[in-house]
């Protein structure tokens, strides 16, 4: 199989689970606090500012490089306008990272170079599959005109780049054993995730899952 192939294969059941949590399963069901998803919106943005930030200190790296080709995914900018909206013009004083989601941005800012990959297809990938989905949930539930910056893409055929997205990963210079470790990578993402909507929903097991942290990658 190709990589891409491999990946979408070999995080299938994490893919499962992270649907599966009781915050995003009342988010695909229509039960959206605006005061949860405005602290989701907050967690995002330090995730993706950490990311996109160390992907563009790697922009010539010739494993990083051809994915920050991929422009149009940058969520950042997109998030600091629905934060405006959701706190104000001085939203950055008044927001700050849950305890799960300091633990994501350690992880991205402290991660090898090839292991980004993990996360920036666990990430990016399912944004672009099920980001219309989620908008238009958000925007009924909360009766929101605006704030949802973060599901636009300036994409005109989604399809079409998701294709152009795996075909990227498949041609990126990658041993097998780097392949086997950004798939590791991406799995741990998905559990990351799956912390941070735990923490949000009230039922997240802070202890257990550091102490999960800390054992997986020897912190003590």
């Amino acid at each position: 199989m190709t990589f891409s192939k491999d990946i979408k294969e070999g995080t299938k059941k994490s893919h499962s689970a992270a649907e599966n949590t009781s915050f995003v399963k009342s988010f695909l069901g229509g039960c959206v606090k605006e005061e949860s998803y405005r602290k989701l919106v907050a967690d995002f943005y330090y995730v993706y500012r950490a990311l996109e930030e160390r992907m563009d200190t790697h922009a010539m790296s010739p494993v990083l490089g051809p994915l920050q080709e991929l422009k149009e995914l940058s969520r950042t900018r997109a998030l600091e306008k629905d934060l405006k909206y959701f706190y104000g013009d001085d939203w950055f004083m008044k927001i700050k990272p849950s305890d799960s989601c300091q633990s994501y941005v350690n992880r991205i800012m402290e991660c090898e170079e090839e292991l980004l990959v993990g996360h920036h297809y666990t990430r990016y990938l399912g944004d672009l599959s099920g980001g219309q989905i989620l908008k238009t949930i958000a925007e009924k539930a909360m009766n929101l005109e605006q704030g949802l910056d973060f599901y636009k893409f300036d994409i005109e055929d989604k399809k079409a780049y998701k294709a152009k997205y795996r075909e990227i990963l498949d041609n990126l210079p990658l041993t097998v054993s780097q392949q086997n470790a950004i798939i590791v990578e991406a799995n741990f993402a998905f559990r990351l995730n799956m912390y941070m909507f735990d923490e949000l929903d009230g039922s997240a097991a802070i202890g257990a899952w550091q102490v999960f942290f800390n054992t997986m990658f020897n912190k003590g």
